[in-house]
C-alpha cells in the first residue's frame, strides 16, 4: 500500500484542475460539467465548489451520469445503477466528463454512448484526477489530469472520498 496523494495534495490537485478548467473555458461559457456516477462526482462536485468561488455560480451547469447500462461488460457482473441529473441541454455545448481514475478508457467509452441521449456536444474533454497510463484498452487519453502514475494490471487505484470513506486521499495497492 502506497500514499499517491495526500489529503492535502488531493485539495491542491482539485484546486488546479478546476483553475485549468477555467483557463480552457472562460467564464464557462457554453461549457458544463457532468461527473460520472458513482465516484467521479466527489471530484466533480469538489471541482465544482472551487469553480463556484472564481466564477458567477449562477453560470456553471452541472450534472451527474449514470452509464451502468452503457457498459460493455453489464452482463458480467451486477452493477448498482445510480441517478442521472442532467437538467439541461448539451446539444453544441462544450461538456467536461469528470471521473476519479483512468483505467482502460472502458467507462469513458459508454459516457460517450450515455451522452449522445441528451443532445449532440460541440465538443467533450475529459478530466480526472488519476490516470494509469500504461492500461489503457482504447484510444483516450485526459484533457485534464491531476496525476499519472505507472501501474501494472495487479495493482489497484482507489480514491478515498470523506463521503464514503471518512478519509481523503488516494492509494495503490498491491493485490
Amino acid at each position: 500500500m502506497k500514499t499517491i496523494l495526500s489529503k492535502e495534495q488531493l485539495a491542491l490537485t482539485i484546486k488546479r484542475l478546476a483553475n485549468q478548467i477555467l483557463e480552457n473555458h472562460p467564464h464557462l461559457q457554453n461549457t458544463v460539467i457532468i461527473g460520472l456516477q458513482p465516484r467521479g462526482i466527489f471530484l466533480s462536485d469538489r471541482i465544482v465548489q472551487e469553480l463556484k468561488k472564481l466564477v458567477d455560480p449562477v453560470t456553471i451547469q452541472y450534472g451527474k451520469l449514470d452509464i451502468t447500462f452503457y457498459r460493455d461488460d453489464v452482463r458480467k457482473s451486477l452493477h448498482i445503477a445510480s441517478n442521472t441529473d442532467i437538467s439541461f441541454s448539451i446539444e453544441n455545448k462544450k461538456v467536461i466528463l469528470v471521473d476519479d481514475v483512468l483505467y482502460t478508457g472502458r467507462t469513458i467509452r459508454a459516457a460517450l454512448d450515455a451522452l449522445l441521449d441528451f443532445g449532440r456536444p460541440s465538443k467533450v474533454a475529459l478530466c480526472v484526477l488519476v490516470d494509469r497510463r500504461f492500461s489503457r484498452e482504447l484510444p483516450i487519453q485526459p484533457d485534464y489530469l491531476g496525476k499519472a502514475i505507472d501501474t501494472i494490471f495487479s495493482q489497484r487505484v482507489t480514491v478515498l472520498w470523506n463521503e464514503n470513506d471518512e478519509n481523503e486521499q488516494v492509494m495503490l495497492f498491491d493485490n
